[in-house]
């Protein structure tokens, strides 16, 4: 199982919306195949294992994921494995989808075969942690990075931020960017600093994943870097101009009215809104304003900081906006969870104690 949950892993960067999902079948401990969801649309783990074996009569199937027992894109794999004359499965977690949710493992326990669930879940959790919420909740599993200097600044006071960590955290950083389905960032950091919002890394083929900007007034230049790039990029606004919408459209953007909190588009609708667009994790990029809303909000499940052994001087920028914290009893704490150096910064990982 450990083993099919390592190959799962291959689909890291190409399997959205779908989980990545491994499979190796075994008979008198010998490996007779092996396979792992490569992409949406196509084959799954368990039907690329059965292709890559010869006869798997009697054999056992460790699968990091409840085989599927609906027809979607492809047809169910509980099928292809009773055909196959399998005659136990070990399966690391139950599906949370709906339409599978133990069906999978009751059609194969039907069928007379031998059905274990729960080896390595909690390792088989980890590998589709955005898939699970998202089909627990309807919303994705949302991360924050952010970088700061030892002072806890994120920039010199005029906005100057290149660069505060290290070229290793930045490639860190892209290889979180291709794992995530969206890449997050507010109108104010769009209007600064023109990003491209996309995963710059060395795997060549990656997805790469949705660009979202929230901008409640529709602010958004026409000719911004992110309009010339392949891919989506989605803008969620909170304003009706019509005109503005068109000209957006017109330049490639997809826009989305969501309702208004305070003037500002709603971080709750946005949440659920993704979840709608089958997004199953989000990369949130962006400032000390939006992410101290999200933190205020309790929206985000973890927070990446990148720690630069470096001084930027008390007038530099913060990382969140949070007005009206006077007292002690106001803080907001948080519990790492993890941490590491990477090149000469400190990478953190913080989940939130809401």
């Amino acid at each position: 199982m450990a083993q099919a949950i390592k190959i799962a892993g291959k689909g890291r960067y190409t399997t959205d919306p779908n989980p990545r999902v491994g499979c190796i079948l075994v008979k008198k401990d010998k490996v007779l195949g092996e396979g792992w969801h490569e992409r949406a649309g196509q084959a799954h783990a368990e039907i690329n294992a059965l292709d890559n074996a010869g006869d798997v009569s009697g054999a056992t199937a460790y699968v990091t994921l409840e085989p599927c027992s609906h027809h979607g894109k492809t047809p169910p794999c509980c099928d292809a494995l009773i055909k196959a004359n399998i005659k136990r499965v070990v399966v690391a977690m139950q599906d949370p989808n709906p339409l599978v949710a133990g069906k999978g493992l009751q059609r194969l326990r039907e069928a007379g075969i031998a059905v274990d669930c729960g080896l390595l879940e909690q390792e088989a959790r980890v590998l589709n942690i955005g898939f699970i919420k998202r089909m627990e909740s309807g919303c994705p599993w949302v991360t924050s990075k952010l970088a700061m200097s030892l002072d806890g600044r994120t920039a010199m006071a005029s906005g100057e931020s290149k660069w505060i960590t290290s070229a290793e955290s930045r490639e860190d950083v892209h290889r979180l960017r291709a794992e995530s389905s969206a890449i997050l960032t507010g109108i104010n950091t769009v209007l600064a600093d023109d990003p491209s919002l996309n995963a710059r890394f060395k795997i060549t083929d990656v997805v790469q994943p949705v660009r979202v900007v929230l901008d409640s007034k529709l602010q958004m230049p026409i000719n911004a870097q992110m309009a010339t790039l392949p891919g989506r990029t989605l803008v969620l606004t909170c304003t009706k101009d019509g005109q503005k919408q068109q000209k957006l459209t017109q330049a490639g953007f997809e826009v989305h009215y969501l309702p208004s909190h305070h003037d500002r588009v709603d971080l709750n609708e946005v949440m659920i809104f993704l979840g709608q667009q089958q997004i199953n994790q989000v990369f949130i990029e962006a400032g000390a304003t939006l992410n101290g809303a999200l933190l205020r909000q309790n929206l985000v499940d973890e927070w990446l900081i990148y720690m630069a052994p470096c001084i930027l001087g008390s007038k530099g920028r913060g990382l969140f906006n949070l007005p009206g914290m006077n007292k002690m009893a106001d803080k907001i704490n948080l519990q790492i969870s993890n941490m590491r150096q990477i090149g000469s910064d400190i990478k953190i990982q913080f989940v939130a104690k809401y």
